[in-house]
């Protein structure tokens, strides 16, 4: 992949920068899809119109193959094992970078703006200029993916649909003893459904280092991640969130299940939170912002008598989180879909997620992933959407 990068060339023009610095390992994503390499030590890409890498000897054999870069080098060409012997750590490291920095004509360096503080201190006492990138400009560049993006997604996305009906059939199977949910002969834990979740993630390449499978009054804190045996006639939350082993990119995708009945209030909120993810997917197009597809989410349940916190910023019951954000390289990542003003854009892949949360009742969340285009989406989740099992 050869992603677009005219609108960094601008922003270092306008920062009037020499160069865009990024010292960091291959699991920080603007690292990762800059430099198109990954490793699981720091090694820094320097961006000038074209990249440059330094890197240990360690990675120079498959950085030379792997990278997306016009050079490769490694700290033994600029005299590393020499500074640190006559300067000490980490003013040595700071010499041997700023002898790289200067090979490429960069005497000022824009950087992301969580750069080591450390190095940004010893290059600057080094004399070379650096300024916080704050624009988050390798963020807002990603948010609009390729082709090729698209389909990593899609195949995260497909992986994250067969673990999230291996999760379904453990919940349709079970039997129920005094309440709990029962499968070959155990209580059905949250900890057994998550495991089954992740095997069939690593059978379909992907991996997740935690999900949600949140029962009752668990599934009324969004984030809470579950525990314990599962209940029926309660409301179950699954959220699976895989990364792609080989590619990186993630997906995202949640379900709301019920084995028995419902309480009359959860297939009321059920009902009403699909009206409000298909008023918020209804909205988006190109040109719309993230906060109009959150009002088209908050109109539904406020008219229907149900708190926001678009309308009462201090409730702790309703609908307590924003629409979606975006999916890419990292699980949250802009554009964002909340009371932000951010315009959607073709190409931006984001989520769709209203939900409704009381501990008195449980919760109720229904995601979807969908890609921007010019005139609507296309939705890339392909999975029913059903509350009773």
């Amino acid at each position: 992949m050869d992603p677009d990068l005219s609108k960094l060339d601008d922003y270092l023009d306008e920062a009037d920068v020499d160069g865009y610095l990024i010292k960091a390992d291959g699991e920080d994503s603007n690292q990762r899809y800059l430099s198109g390499f990954t490793a699981p030590d720091p090694f820094v890409t320097l961006y000038t119109g074209e990249n440059h890498l330094l890197v240990s000897a360690l990675e120079y054999g498959r950085a030379k193959r792997n990278a997306r870069a016009e050079s490769v080098e490694r700290h033994s060409e600029y005299d590393a094992r020499a500074n640190i012997d006559e300067y000490g750590r980490p003013e040595g490291e700071y010499r041997t970078l700023k002898s790289f920095l200067d090979a490429h004509d960069a005497s000022s360096v824009a950087a992301p703006a969580d750069f080591p503080l450390g190095v940004a201190d010893g290059l600057r006492n080094l004399g070379v200029e650096i300024q916080a990138d704050t624009d988050d400009v390798i963020e807002s560049i990603r948010a609009t993916k390729t082709d090729e993006e698209v389909e990593h997604i899609r195949e995260a996305q497909k992986a994250n649909e067969a673990a999230m009906a291996r999760a379904e059939e453990l919940l349709a199977a079970a039997d129920v003893d005094d309440g709990t949910l029962v499968y070959e002969g155990d209580p059905l834990t949250s900890e057994r459904v998550k495991q089954e979740i992740e095997i069939e993630l690593l059978r379909h390449g992907c991996a997740l280092d935690e999900t949600i499978v949140a029962c009752g009054a668990d599934a009324a804190d969004p984030h809470d991640r579950g525990s314990g045996p599962l209940e029926a006639d309660e409301a179950i939350i699954i959220d699976i969130f895989p990364r792609s082993k080989e590619t990186g990119y993630y997906a995202d995708m949640t379900r709301t299940f019920c084995v028995g009945e419902p309480s009359e209030t959860i297939d009321e909120w059920y009902d009403l939170t699909l009206e409000a993810q298909e008023a918020a997917l209804d909205a988006i197009e190109a040109g719309v912002t993230g906060s109009e597809v959150h009002d088209a989410v908050c109109d539904v349940y406020e008219n229907a008598g149900l708190p926001t916190l678009r309308a009462d910023e201090t409730t702790e019951t309703g609908f307590i989180h924003t629409t979606g954000h975006g999916v890419g390289l990292d699980i949250h990542e802009f554009p964002r879909v909340s009371e932000q003003d951010n315009e959607l854009e073709a190409g931006h892949i984001v989520t769709v997620e209203p939900g409704l949360y009381d501990p008195e009742v449980g919760g109720v969340r229904i995601e979807d992933i969908v890609v921007v285009t010019e005139d609507g989406h296309e939705n890339l989740t392909d999975y029913e959407k059903s509350l009773r099992l």
